[in-house]
């Protein structure tokens, strides 16, 4: 059986990288990863299935073992993907994907050097500026500040494998596909599996 593929798909917040891995996961066969937290479960949250929750005491202890394909902190409660739960399922021969942010990717790469990322960009900064705006959740400046850490993280995009402008749903997630089946096409992958097929038999 052939070994799954990991697929790291990030990009600034506000570009629809959850509703496209989403939509992707209704489409594919492919996992996506669950993470843990060190945050109480919110109401309808379910331990397994929407997040591993464990104690702060727990998360550390695997941190220190190197349990954590990426880890960090947020406003005083952990996340991080487990490495061993992700390692099983690559393994079973299915792909997975992580929906992570930029510092989270370049983690994953440091631990899993074959993760494939791909950054999802939005149409423009003027229009996930508008995006944000509408949501009417953050003020003028914080949408700024957040505006900054964009451009921060956009200049880091020399680091991933693919890019895909976010511009409309459906042709976002069909080039995604088309990621994931040329990657699983590539020839250095499959090479052995291929000259053994292949081989002198007559």
């Amino acid at each position: 059986m052939s070994e799954g593929r990991l697929f790291v798909v990030s990009g600034p917040s506000g570009t629809g990288k959850g509703t496209v891995c989403r939509k992707l996961l209704g489409e594919i066969e492919t996992a996506l990863s669950i993470s843990m937290t060190t945050r109480e479960p919110r109401p309808g949250e379910i331990d397994g299935k929407d997040y591993f929750f464990t104690s702060h005491g727990e998360f550390e202890r695997m941190i220190a073992l190197g349990d954590f394909l990426e880890y960090a902190m947020v406003y005083g409660k952990y996340y991080g993907t487990p490495r061993q739960k992700v390692i099983e399922k690559l393994k079973g021969g299915a792909d997975v994907i992580l929906e992570i942010d930029t510092q989270g990717a370049f983690q994953v790469r440091q631990m899993y050097p074959d993760a494939i990322l791909i950054f999802i960009l939005p149409p423009s900064l003027s229009e996930l500026k508008n995006r944000i705006t509408r949501r009417g959740s953050e003020t003028e400046e914080a949408i700024g500040i957040r505006m900054g850490e964009t451009l921060k993280e956009i200049k880091s995009i020399g680091k991933y494998d693919y890019y895909v402008v976010n511009n409309e749903l459906l042709e976002t997630v069909a080039k995604i596909k088309a990621i994931i089946t040329a990657e699983h096409l590539k020839v250095s992958r499959n090479i052995d599996k291929l000259l053994e097929r292949y081989k002198e038999d007559v």
